[in-house]
């Protein structure tokens, strides 16, 4: 405790210097957290996928549809145990600005294959009974105010047109890690209207998700899949849920590449600030570590007065950052939660953060304390006064 006052009063000595210092860390730490956030954001829907799911789609493109008529073969590979469909619907609200995830889907048996989109039971059955009703996330929901019962009108851009809803219920994630501002509707709601408006493209969908009975029969119940429909005009491609997913993120991999520099990037400018602040203080108490020395102190306490005062320094800096980095994190989800639906500060950035501090804390004081122990006490005891 005593030792523990005393690295506080050297710390603060100069306190000007010293806040400036504690307010660039918390700054960096804040940065560093929120771009880790960002990195995790972008694997949210990675982390959050099933390992008994599959996607099929065509093999050529995820834009290029399937026939229908693929769901009856699919239900006959063994190891199949639920199947079901969908489309990118590419629709927005009222404005291009409004723009989120929606899609058309078979709603029994996609509802059954994502038990963390959790509905209420009336609404369930509101929903199911509705050709034209919907189901939109917590987020979404609140994000413009919809209630239900609500009329929902989406003007379509790989369908054209307006197209009306009719919202029966609000579905919440079952933990943090689950996407509030999806928006579902009707397959069949979709198919009815193409085959009075283009009949060429009814009876297509865009993927088929398949739930097997174990995870271990993943890769043979897509292996089973894909043969089925080779040589023909639609060949496919079925990967699990996190391959299918990856895929995405891989799209923007040299945007992850960038931030994770950037973030590297941070943690080298706050070693810079603390090691010029360590710097200067060490140069302005050569003498103190020179009497000290007469005193019969050696290396090792004058090396733990100084990364003390370095340690001291840059968790303060840390422990304000991190606590910034809570409601600061709170604004960015609620500003973008469209592109960042799941935008959670892990237990891991926190380690990281402060895994970061003490590694800075380290390498500010190496110098400056090599510096203290090798100084001669005659040199020092020349700068007393």
């Amino acid at each position: 405790m005593v030792v523990l006052k005393i690295l506080i009063r050297n710390a603060f000595r100069n306190k000007l210097r010293t806040t400036l210092t504690i307010f660039g860390v918390a700054i960096a730490i804040l940065s560093f957290g929120l771009l880790r956030t960002v990195v995790s954001a972008w694997y949210a829907g990675v982390d959050a996928s099933s390992a008994t799911r599959l996607i099929t789609r065509n093999a050529i493109s995820i834009i290029f549809p399937l026939p229908l008529s693929y769901k009856d073969k699919i239900r006959q590979v063994e190891g199949v145990k639920t199947v079901s469909w969908g489309n990118w619907f590419g629709a927005y609200y009222i404005e291009e600005k409004n723009f989120f995830a929606n899609f058309c889907v078979e709603p029994v048996s996609y509802l059954e294959l994502y038990p963390e989109f959790v509905l209420r039971l009336d609404a369930r059955r509101a929903f199911l009974n509705d050709r034209k009703g919907c189901i939109a996330g917590r987020k979404l929901a609140e994000k413009f105010k919809w209630k239900v019962g609500d009329n929902i009108p989406l003007k379509g851009t790989i369908y054209p047109g307006t197209w009306n809803f009719v919202l029966r219920g609000t579905y919440k994630g079952r933990d943090k890690t689950i996407d509030e501002t999806q928006f579902f509707f009707h397959w069949d709601y979709l198919n009815e209207t193409l085959k009075k408006t283009a009949p060429g493209r009814a009876d297509q969908v865009g993927f088929y998700i398949i739930g097997v009975s174990r995870p271990d029969l993943a890769a043979d119940v897509s292996t089973s899949v894909d043969r089925m429909f080779q040589n023909s005009y639609a060949e496919t491609l079925t990967e699990t849920e996190k391959a299918f997913n990856l895929g995405f993120v891989a799209m923007t991999e040299a945007i992850l590449t960038v931030i994770q520099v950037v973030s590297l990037v941070i943690i080298i400018i706050i070693m810079a600030v603390v090691a010029n602040t360590m710097a200067m203080t060490t140069r302005e108490r050569i003498g103190d570590y020179a009497i000290m020395k007469t005193l019969g102190f050696g290396g090792r306490e004058i090396s733990i007065l100084i990364l003390g005062e370095s340690l001291v320094i840059t968790l303060t800096g840390c422990i304000i950052g991190i606590l910034l980095t809570f409601p600061v994190a709170r604004i960015f989800s609620q500003e973008l939660a469209i592109i960042f639906p799941v935008f959670n500060i892990s237990s891991e950035t926190l380690y990281l953060d402060l895994s970061a501090a003490v590694v800075v804390a380290f390498a500010a004081a190496l110098i400056p304390t090599r510096r203290a122990i090798r100084i001669r006490i005659a040199e020092g005891l020349r700068r007393v006064g």
